[in-house]
């Protein structure tokens, strides 16, 4: 019989097997993917990428941010959620960035959450993503899929970042945000999972399963 741990190894790897695609947010450079996913909170990643390229034109280092102002920067990213916020937390991280790291975005989950506006998520996706560390990712797609396949019942992404990491084997931590969002938009849906094609649904705790046939109810 296999064990809790080895469960989990097998769901991840069907996963990375069924969705190849890299992070959305992962724009292929630190500075990129910091304020991308910073912006990504309570927002859809299509929006943040719809506007990225005129923010990024416009503030094309962190120099240019720490150099301008929130109302300024607000300008840009006016149509992603909680802009203001985003804009005052940005222009922070981006005289932190330039005053204290010399312009780098920093390496270490110590050093990145001292960072204006940026929580475990923000930082743990900058290191899985741009520095290639084993992190657990935890955002609400995570939340969802953990929680349906029984693997945690927490409440916060905080603990539920810890059941993962006793969980899960530590060489597939930074794969399980991004099969995971993949995965929750395409069959394991907020209000209606589509079972019938889940690729892990032997290894799935949810109930009740929806059937094909329960699509239109």
């Amino acid at each position: 019989m296999k064990s809790k741990t080895d469960v989990a190894a097998l769901v991840i790897k069907t996963l990375v097997k069924n969705y190849t695609q890299k992070p959305d947010m992962d724009l292929g450079n630190p500075k990129d993917t910091l304020l991308g996913v910073l912006l990504s909170a309570r927002t859809t990643d299509k929006q943040v990428l719809k506007i990225f390229p005129a923010f990024k034109k416009a503030f094309p280092t962190f120099k240019s941010l720490a150099e301008s102002s929130p109302a300024k920067i607000s300008k840009y990213i006016s149509s992603v959620g909680l802009y203001r916020s985003k804009a005052k937390a940005i222009y922070g991280l981006s005289k932190t960035i330039v005053e204290k790291f010399f312009g780098q975005v920093p390496s270490t989950m110590e050093e990145l959450i001292s960072l204006p506006g940026i929580g475990r998520k923000t930082a743990n996706c900058v290191l899985a993503y741009i520095y290639g560390q084993d992190t657990v990712c935890v955002d609400t797609h995570v939340c969802r899929v953990v929680h349906r396949l029984g693997w945690s019942r927490a409440k916060t992404p905080e603990k539920v970042e810890i059941d993962l990491r006793v969980l899960v084997p530590k060489k597939l931590w930074k794969e399980i945000n991004r099969t995971m969002v993949h995965f929750g938009r395409d069959v394991c849906k907020p209000s209606s999972p589509e079972c019938w094609r889940c690729p892990v649904i032997k290894w799935c705790k949810y109930k009740p399963k929806i059937k094909k046939s329960d699509k239109s109810i």
